[in-house]
This record gives structure tokens, sequence and C-alpha cells, in this order.
């Protein structure tokens, strides 16, 4: 080949590489820098929030003249105002579920304000804090027990919605009697009764905003408050959630369930149910199934749509149904459940224990929390079989 056409050929090519290179070069310009710079400084603002003169718990009037109790508000106000997902978040489940705690909190007398404590506390969600308080309202397994919640290891009242709001209820008046000041109240809720008033003796004041208390307490209050006037103002802090994109209440049939049931997940299928959506309307039911003692009743939560749907319709009275009126087909039910204790000898398999025990391999897996695939037994180890008593 000509050696002329070849570097011809080359000179070709070189050329619509630098095209492109200068093409590449030019699109990330200083002109174009320079151009996202100035459309940042225009469009991207953050602005500080005016105080009010004054703010208001539990039908009281807070005074922001003092310079420290008006920082405290503006850094809980600002906080939760540019925290946006966590604070859309928190509107959306508040129209799902101050509903039920503002009626309860108007029976048992306690200020309104007081709903937005469990906002502050779990944001509406059934979490557990590092120190294993749990649920929307966060109470120690010892102070639910004391305000009269049920926990065990197969029922956590704690996570019931209704019940540990009314324990909540109980706390407060508690405090309240002892304390005489309802933002003194909500401050005991963070360090407890005996802690806020060692701190009224030892400082010769009782007054919350007065006090010098550690830093999460001194918060607690002002966070409360913040949240408070977000939620009942939205607009003003430039929160727009529609009608639409809130979460709304799920509609219920309560289920009477006076007999044991070894199978949440089979009688949820029996009922044209899942098991999902019963843990997620019963967040207290800890296991996968419910030992009822004699004597005891629970009201477990099901889907109204679903059951309307189902064979049982017809047998839904004032949004409650009967346990005997639900369906139970394949489920062992009986007054209380037969709790065995096995301890494993070497070479036993869940299968072994399976068929012994006459239940399934994947039940043995459930209550023993063991992992799926999991076939032999650790010797001397203990496992958990739960069977129905049978008449004889």
């Amino acid at each position: 080949m000509d050696w002329r056409k070849r570097w011809g050929g080359l000179g070709i090519i070189a050329s619509a590489i630098l095209i492109i290179v200068i093409l590449v070069l030019e699109s990330h310009s200083p002109t174009e820098d320079k151009k996202n710079t100035e459309e940042f400084q225009q469009y991207y603002k953050i602005y500080a929030l005016s105080a009010p003169k004054s703010i208001s718990f539990a039908g009281t009037k807070i005074s922001l003249a003092d310079f420290d109790v008006a920082e405290r508000y503006d850094k809980e106000i600002l906080t939760n105002v540019y925290w946006q997902s966590q604070t859309v978040l928190l509107l959306k489940r508040a129209n799902r579920f101050l509903p039920t705690i503002e009626k309860i909190l108007k029976e048992q007398q306690i200020p309104a304000d007081f709903k937005y404590v469990a906002l502050a506390e779990s944001g509406l969600q059934n979490v557990v804090s590092p120190a294993n308080a749990a649920g929307f309202w966060q109470f120690l397994d010892k102070t639910g027990k004391r305000y009269g919640l049920e926990i065990s290891e197969e029922v956590d009242e704690r996570y019931h919605l209704e019940k540990a709001t009314y324990a909540a209820c109980a706390y407060f008046k508690e405090s309240y009697a002892q304390l005489r000041d309802w933002s003194l109240v909500a401050a005991s809720y963070n360090m407890g009764i005996e802690g806020v008033k060692k701190q009224m003796r030892a400082q010769s004041i009782n007054n919350y905003f007065d006090l010098y208390l550690n830093t999460e307490t001194s918060r607690y209050l002002f966070r409360i408050i913040a949240i408070k006037d977000i939620c009942e103002n939205p607009e003003r802090f430039g929160f727009h959630v529609g009608i639409n994109e809130l979460y709304w209440p799920v509609s219920v049939v309560h289920v009477k369930v006076d007999l044991s049931i070894t199978s949440l997940a089979q009688w949820s299928i029996d009922n044209n149910c899942n098991y999902k959506l019963v843990k997620l309307l019963n967040p207290w039911l800890r296991k996968p199934y419910i030992n009822v003692p004699v004597g005891k009743t629970y009201y477990i939560a099901l889907p109204k749509d679903r059951i309307l749907k189902s064979a049982v319709a017809n047998k839904v009275k004032n949004d409650t149904l009967r346990f005997d009126d639900s369906n139970q087909e394949n489920i062992l039910k009986e007054d209380l459940i037969t709790l065995i204790e096995h301890i494993v000898v070497k070479g036993e398999t869940v299968q072994i224990l399976a068929k012994k025990y006459s239940v399934t391999e994947e039940d043995i897996l459930t209550w023993n929390e063991l992992n799926e695939g999991t076939t032999l037994l650790k010797p001397s180890s203990k496992i958990i079989i739960r069977k129905a008593k049978i008449e004889q």
C-alpha cells in the first residue's frame, strides 16, 4: 500500500479523535461550571425560621423571651423541618394512628398534646431502643408490666396501640398527681418522676423551663412542641401532603380468641388472610402461635375487607367475630397447648422428632427458631414441641 494513502487515512482518524476530545472538553468547560454555580445559587435556598413570640403545650402558653428557651425551640423546629423525609412520614403515619390515641387521651382526661409524645418517642413505629424500650410509647419491660401490660415471650402489649396508650395515660396521671404541672409530666416521661423531683429539690425550681437538666431531657419537651407545631400547621413549614398521600386507618374485624392457635399462619389462610397481615395488624403477637390460658381472651385484628369476602362474613357483628365462628379447619386448637420440652439425644433429627410427636418438621423449626434446612440436632439441647391437648 502507498505510504501516502496510509498516512492520509490515519490523519482522518486522528482528526476525528481530536474533534471528539474537544467536544468532551467543551462539555466540561469553565462556562458550564459557572452556569451550574449560578443556577445553584439562584434556586437552592435554605431559610432560618422566624421564631414566634410564644409556643404552647397542654393549654399553657410559653414565652420565648428567654434566650435559652427560644434557642432550644429553634433547634428542634429547624431539626424537624429540615429532616424532610422523616417529617413527611410522621405526617402520613399520624393520620392513621393519632385518632386512636386522641380518643383514649380524651377518655382518660389527659391533655391532647400528649399524643405528640408518641411521635417524639417512636415516630409512630414499633421500634426497639438500645435500652430495649419498645413500641409507640417506648415502655421498658419492667415499666410496662407495672402499668398493666402483658409482656411475655408470646405476647408483648407494648406493641398493642390501644393497651399501650392506656398504660401511658396511667403513667401521666401518676406523674401529674406528684408534679402538678403538665410540662414536668412530659419531662418525667424522659427521665422518670423521681429524676425530675430530684432536680426540682436540688435547684429549688418547679418550672421545667427554668430547670437545668441533662441534654436529652432539656431538649425533650421542645422536640414534642416542634413536632406538634409542624403537624398542626404543615403548610406554614413548607410541607404539602395531599389527602390521597396520607396513610389511612385500616378497617378491621376483631376476632375474640379464647382458645389457643397452634399456627397463626394456617388460621389466617383459613380466613382469607395471610400471616403477614396478621403480624402487621397485631404486632403484639410475638410468635407464630398463641397460647390462650383458661379464662383469658385476646382480640386479633383481621382486615375487614378480607373477612367480608370470606365464608364467615355473615357472622360478623359490630366488627367483631367469635373465634368459634372463624374458619379453623386445618389447625389444632384447645383451651391450652401442651408444651413439651424434649432433650435431644445423640443422632436425633428434626424428622425423627416430627414423626415422634406427630407434628411437622416446619413447626419444629418455627417453634425453636431454627434455620431452614436444619436436620441433625445438637445432643443435650432443648427442643420445644407445642401440641393441642387431645381429648381421650
